[in-house]
């Protein structure tokens, strides 16, 4: 499993964007397959310029842990899945709840080097996994 960490080394070697983009694809590439029949209007994120679906699962462990699956059609957005999914799965909904997504964004360089589309896309993303979170919460 891919850790927000190696993401942030990954990149440390990484020359410059063109490089990161195709990382983050590769990333996407590598998610597992979702099952279509969880590919409802239920799950479709909105808010997303490409079509998203987002589902989130949670462990019998105690304290419960989430996971997430994801989809979209957009290979980048697919990446960008795989970078939710580095920040958030296996996180309790507390740790969810707690983690600065923003600073983690602008850390990963994101926020300037994605389109503004991409950028709401992925904090509707974000939020559709904090909901989740806060009704594991209720």
């Amino acid at each position: 499993m891919t850790t927000i960490d190696d993401i942030f080394d990954s990149f440390e070697f990484l020359d410059g964007w063109e490089e990161r983009y195709g990382f983050i694809i590769d990333l996407g590439r590598k998610l597992p397959e979702m099952d279509p029949a969880l590919k409802n209007e239920g799950s479709k994120v909105v808010g997303c310029m490409s079509q998203v679906w987002l589902v989130g699962q949670r462990s019998d462990d105690t304290p419960a842990r989430l996971s997430f699956l994801a989809d979209s059609d957009s290979t980048i957005v697919k990446g960008l899945i795989a970078v939710l999914k580095a920040i958030f799965d296996h996180k309790t909904a507390a740790e969810v709840l707690a983690t600065d997504v923003e600073e983690l964004f602008g850390r990963l360089g994101l926020a300037q080097h994605i389109s503004v589309n991409r950028r709401n896309g992925f904090f509707a993303m974000v939020e559709r996994i904090r909901q989740t979170a806060r009704n594991q919460s209720a």
